[in-house]
């Protein structure tokens, strides 16, 4: 099972997430990746959501590039998960086709809440969002866990 975790940029959210659940999970059988639907060339993870996973996970990953959304990651990804709901119409709108395997992350795991971009914010904006994104990931497990009868922690 491959899980795609999509934001705008792919240099905060979509990046921790990807992060956070490889983190975490304990199947081998499950991967999972991140992109961007609207990246900029030559993009890095931002510093301060590398500096956060450098600290809640002793992860480094400053050296990451973004990663463009493309037809071939929609095509071979079981589940794709986005931070918003309205990034979830966006991908749906751009490959109908698959649209029963898109959902927003917090929809998924049953959060009424998007993710909040933190994107220009402070280390405290930064940590917010980790959280949310860790609280999301642990119900993404879980939910996972239960629908296969897997232990995935």
């Amino acid at each position: 099972m491959d899980i795609l975790f999509l934001c705008t940029g792919n240099t905060c959210r979509s990046n921790m997430a990807e992060a956070i659940f490889n983190k975490f999970n304990k199947n081998e059988e499950i991967k999972s990746y991140s992109a961007g639907t609207s990246i900029e060339y030559k993009s890095q993870t931002s510093l301060n959501t590398n500096y956060i996973l450098k600290n809640e996970l002793g992860l480094d990953i400053k050296d990451r590039y973004a990663v463009l959304l493309n037809y071939n990651m929609v095509e071979s990804s079981t589940l794709i998960l986005t931070m918003t709901k309205k990034q979830k119409e966006v991908v749906k709108n751009e490959f109908p086709e698959f649209k029963g395997k898109m959902f927003s992350l917090n929809e998924y795991v049953n959060k009424p809440s998007d993710i909040k971009d933190p994107y220009g914010g402070n280390l405290n904006v930064y940590l917010e969002t980790y959280n949310d994104i860790l609280s999301s990931i642990i119900l993404l497990i879980n939910k996972l866990k239960e629908d296969s009868g897997t232990i995935y922690m």
